[in-house]
């Protein structure tokens, strides 16, 4: 058997959780004795969650690259490792194999070593879709280097808070992107951002689509120019990391207005999104992985890139949409290259549902295996036409929770292991302990019922800490509840230990798999200098799963609303990205407020959901008033 750790029935699965739990330290050095280290560690784990401190394999040295690449060319050079699916479905593919994709990497090492990045300097990407992409962040864990990847649909606003917040040393970028019809201008947006970044020294940049960019001859140089430089076959010998140096950061939408930086070490990482990746999906030798997600988040890092080149797999990288040139692009995909396991969003699912049967049944989809859910809860309608029309009810499903900063899927199902049941994500994998928290803090003990969501016991995918920013850690993670790792989001629990996410407790929104701080938002919004105030909510939306409410308080009665709605839309677009823009806006003449000042969101989330029978009490707000004129602003407006 290749993976010795994988799960072969529900007996093991129990007997390995146990073991997990009451002997985290021997369960996980047998699952490590899988991987390729250069020196193995004197100590599995020390923690505590009171600082934060989290330590696994503790003085290990090891590089991930060695584990993702050179490891696999004994066996696997010829195999694809990245099979590369462009936008358009009439321009050529490119297959990398393991062997072409170890000597990309190390070519790319140089250019970043020929280019002053030494161990430990950030660097950003801000790509799309490409292999390059891949390449990059590859080359960056070869000789040390932080990467920190940012979304390609992010203004350059935010990409300057990420860079500056990184200190990063270098950009890499390329002239843009496609998706569908468009082609986003993603060079633009990096010189608009560079222009409040003083760390960074040079931008590299592919040139992918061939639009017209500036080139800044003191700062700017060409990845192909670059890369015809290194000597063919040139070999970079991979940095010695200690298990807990810094892979990457991420960064993440939190409940204030600054996002933070996730930080990811190298060998806890590596460990965790390989065996999740392994379980999970119960991968076997030769088979093709098409995670649809974007590198840009967590899905990306851990299960279209490391997690699979670490299991030695081929892992599919798609640059476009689901729906162009038709609904039947993924479809057609998983025919083109027998696809054997499928990873998307329930947005993406929801959106296909529409979708004439004639465009499915086109394509052959009985290479098909496992089908699998992630970034928001799954609603039961999705999950059984998901079920039946593209698994063709052969297929488990695995609904998949976990978060940016766990690193890896924490609560799943196991595909053919462990049950599945429509709208849970079932059971923790082994070395995690859930527990349900009350309001007051007290562990529930009795099941079935519902709380908030906290891990007990530290994983080895676990962040370690918010870049340049720990107490921030220890405040959002570890300060709401003594001695427990705060999910942020709400669950139930069923008789048989089934958890179901019920969604954020806090103040950020889960929208379409990619999590939103309503603080943000709002700071946009405000902005503008003819509002006042705004508060933003979540509410069920058909097609996202969570929509984007936004209550706007102007500072004069004379204002043109159309006018006024595109103005903070530009500003949120400007700000943080197109994704964030709001699917409702309501001008209100106030927000309803305690006497503290504290605006009543509950409230908000009530009118926004339409749920107008039980507001709870209002007696606290100042104005109690006001709820009944926005209610009546909102149901003019149907």
């Amino acid at each position: 058997m290749e993976f010795p750790f994988q799960i072969q029935n529900l007996e093991q699965y129990h007997r390995d959780y146990k073991e997990s739990i009451e002997n985290p330290e021997n369960f996980w050095a047998t699952v490590a004795e899988n991987f390729v280290w250069k020196k193995k560690w004197d100590k599995v784990l020390d923690y505590n969650f009171n600082e934060p401190k989290i330590e696994w394999f503790i003085n290990a040295k090891l590089n991930i690259t060695e584990n993702c690449l050179d490891r696999h060319l004994i066996d696997k050079a010829n195999q694809p490792a990245i099979i590369w699916e462009p936008n358009n479905p009439n321009l050529p593919n490119r297959i990398l194999t393991y062997n072409d994709l170890y000597h990309q990497v190390n070519a790319f090492a140089k250019v970043l070593l020929n280019n002053g990045v030494t161990k430990g300097d950030r660097v950003c990407i801000y790509m799309g879709m490409i292999p390059e992409l891949a390449i990059a962040i590859l080359a960056c864990a070869r000789i040390g280097a932080v990467h920190s990847v940012i979304f390609g649909g992010f203004s350059a606003n935010s990409v300057a808070d990420r860079i500056n917040d990184a200190k990063a040393k270098l950009v890499i970028t390329a002239d843009g992107s496609f998706r569908g019809e468009k082609c986003i201008p993603l060079k633009s947006v990096i010189d608009d951002a560079l222009k409040s970044c003083q760390s960074v020294e040079k931008v590299i940049v592919v040139a992918h689509t061939k639009i017209n960019i500036e080139i800044n001859k003191n700062r700017d140089l060409y990845w192909h120019h670059e890369m015809a430089k290194v000597e063919a076959n040139k070999f970079i010998e991979p940095e010695v990391m200690d298990a807990e140096d810094m892979l990457f950061i991420l960064y993440t939408s939190g409940s204030t207005g600054k996002p933070k930086g996730v930080v990811h070490s190298c060998a806890g990482y590596m460990v965790w999104a390989t065996y999740t990746f392994v379980n999970v999906f119960q991968y076997k030798a030769k088979q093709v992985h098409f995670c649809t997600a974007d590198i840009g988040w967590i899905t990306g890092h851990s299960y279209l890139l490391y997690g699979p080149l670490c299991a030695g797999a081929t892992t599919v990288m798609f640059e476009g949409i689901p729906t162009y040139p038709d609904s039947g692009r993924f479809w057609g995909i998983v025919e083109k290259y027998n696809v054997d396991i499928f990873y998307t969003a329930p947005t993406a699912i929801r959106s296909l549902m529409g979708s004439e049967e004639e465009i499915i049944n086109s394509k052959n989809l009985s290479s098909l295996k496992v089908l699998g859910t992630v970034g928001e809860p799954i609603n039961e309608e999705a999950w059984n036409w998901y079920h039946k029309n593209i698994g063709k009810e052969n297929c488990d499903i695995v609904d998949t929770w976990w978060q940016t900063e766990t690193g890896g899927i924490m609560i799943s199902n196991l595909v053919g292991v462990t049950p599945q049941k429509p709208t849970y994500a079932t059971l923790p994998l082994p070395g995690i302990l859930p527990v349900l928290v009350n309001e007051t803090g007290d562990i529930i003990q009795n099941i079935p019922t519902k709380g908030n969501l906290c891990i007990a016991k530290p994983w080895p995918g676990m962040l370690r800490t918010t870049y340049g920013d720990h107490k921030r850690c220890k405040e959002t993670y570890f300060g709401m509840y003594p001695n427990l790792y705060f999910t942020g989001d709400g669950a139930s629990i069923d008789e048989f230990g089934n958890y179901k996410i019920t969604g954020r407790v806090d103040d950020v929104l889960n929208v379409s798999g990619h999590r939103l701080g309503t603080a943000e938002i709002e700071n946009a919004i405000n902005l503008n200098k003819n509002i006042v105030e705004s508060a933003v909510v979540g509410y069920p939306h058909p097609l996202k799963g969570l929509g984007i409410f936004a209550f706007v308080v102007p500072k004069h009665q004379d204002y043109n609303e159309k006018d006024l709605k595109a103005e903070i839309i530009s500003s949120i677009v400007k700000e943080i990205s197109a994704i964030a823009k709001p699917d409702e806006i309501l001008i209100v003449p106030g927000l309803p407020k305690t006497r503290s000042g504290k605006i009543m969101r509950r409230i908000l989330r009530k009118i926004a959901e339409k749920a107008l029978d039980n507001l709870g009490d209002t007696s606290t707000l100042i104005d109690p008033a006001i709820v009944e004129t926005i209610i009546n602003l909102s149901n003019s407006k149907e």
